[in-house]
């Protein structure tokens, strides 16, 4: 709208009381605090366990995201017939993790591993515990057995020595046909 001068001008000006209570933004600035505090959430604890050719065997209290090569300088490094080859030094810690390093020439056992969300699908995947150097927290992974059971295993390999095959196991007080069976596709002794 066009209007003649003089005509119309007083509806057009805005009212001033209005650019008062705008503030400019260097006293926006002025009035928020020094330092605004993010909430960033602290890393979750995890415990692994470091055991074989390692200058320090123990468990380790590391963070959540940390890798297999982590745990292993947490132990200190590897001794010099460490076997380190098939070790996935990239791989993730997940909490109650066992990390073995074989010495050279070792079979190397297998050990139940927790999975790690990722975010996609997990394979099935087929993991044997070694009886003859499981400690009783391994073994207690394993169907059927409980904190007697597994102490049961422990205490016979300590007397009678190591398992020769997996139906040794049978002779375990305890352990029956039953069980046995139940653990067989589970368990090895190499």
């Amino acid at each position: 709208m066009f209007f003649p001068r003089g005509q119309g001008d007083d509806e057009l000006v805005p009212d001033e009381t209005l650019y008062q209570s705008l503030k400019l933004e260097s006293e926006i600035e002025d009035e928020l605090p020094n330092s605004v505090e993010v909430a960033v959430p602290s890393p979750q604890i995890i415990v692994v366990d470091v055991k074989g050719a390692v200058l320090h065997p123990n468990v380790y209290t590391l963070t959540e995201g940390q890798r297999v090569i982590d745990a292993i300088s947490a132990a200190g490094g590897y001794t010099q017939n460490a076997d380190s080859k098939l070790l996935n030094h990239a791989q993730r810690l997940a909490d109650e993790t066992v990390i073995y390093v074989p010495i050279i020439g070792e079979e190397v056992p297998v050990f139940e591993m927790p999975e790690v969300g990722t975010g996609t699908p997990n394979k099935e995947v087929s993991l044997l515990v070694n009886i003859n150097i499981a400690d009783e927290q391994q073994l207690m992974t394993l169907t059927g057995i409980g904190p007697a059971k597994a102490s049961a295993i422990v205490k016979y390999r300590t007397e009678q020595g190591v398992f020769q095959q997996i139906e040794d196991l049978m002779k375990v007080t305890g352990i029956g046909q039953k069980t046995f069976e139940t653990l067989s596709d589970s368990i090895s002794v190499n």
